[in-house]
C-alpha cells in the first residue's frame, strides 16, 4: 500500500539526510519526496510517499517522531487530502503533431511554457492519475523528456 506522510521539520542542514537515512536503514524506498519552507522560514514541510504494510509504516512514523529536528509527523494516507504534482513535459511538435498536442494541452488545462522549432514544453499540475493520462496520450507524439515534482499533499479542512 502507498502511504503519504507529511513531516514538519526544523529548516536546518542535515535534516533531509537523517530522514532519508531512517527510510533506507529500514530497507524502504522513498517513491517521492518534496521539501520546502512553510510560512515560517525556520520550518520546512516534507511530503514523503512510500510503500509498505501498515505495521512497518507505523514503526517509521514512531522513529520519525524521535528525531530531534522533527516537529510533527502526520500520516495522510487515510485522510481526506488535496494532493498535486507538477510535471514538465518536452514533446515533439512537428507540423503534423502540433494540432494534436495543442488540443491535449487545452483538454487537460495544461499550458505551453516554451516553444522551440520542433518541440513544446508543457507544464501541468494535477493528481497522479491526471498526469499519467496526459502522458499516455502524448506518448504517440514522441515525449523527449519528463520532469516530475512528486506529490505534495495537505489535509482538507481544519
Amino acid at each position: 500500500m502507498r502511504h503519504t506522510i507529511s513531516v514538519l521539520v526544523e529548516n536546518e542542514f542535515g535534516v533531509l539526510s537523517r530522514v532519508s537515512g531512517l527510510f533506507s536503514g529500514r530497507g524502504f524506498n522513498i517513491e517521492s519526496l518534496s521539501v520546502a519552507e512553510t510560512q515560517d522560514p525556520t520550518v520546512s514541510r516534507m511530503t514523503i510517499v512510500t510503500s509498505g504494510n501498515d505495521q512497518i509504516v507505523e514503526q517509521i512514523l514512531k522513529q520519525l517522531n524521535k528525531l530531534v529536528s522533527v516537529i510533527k509527523v502526520v500520516n495522510l494516507t487515510n485522510k481526506e487530502t488535496v494532493n498535486r504534482e507538477l510535471v514538465l513535459i518536452k514533446v515533439n511538435a512537428d507540423p503534423e503533431t502540433k494540432a494534436e498536442v495543442l488540443r491535449l494541452v487545452d483538454i487537460f488545462r495544461a499550458k505551453i511554457v516554451d516553444v522551440a522549432i520542433r518541440c513544446y514544453t508543457i507544464e501541468m499540475t494535477g493528481d497522479e492519475e491526471k498526469i499519467n493520462a496526459l502522458l499516455q496520450l502524448l506518448k504517440p507524439n514522441g515525449i523527449r523528456e519528463i520532469v516530475r515534482t512528486g506529490r505534495v499533499a495537505i489535509a482538507r479542512g481544519m
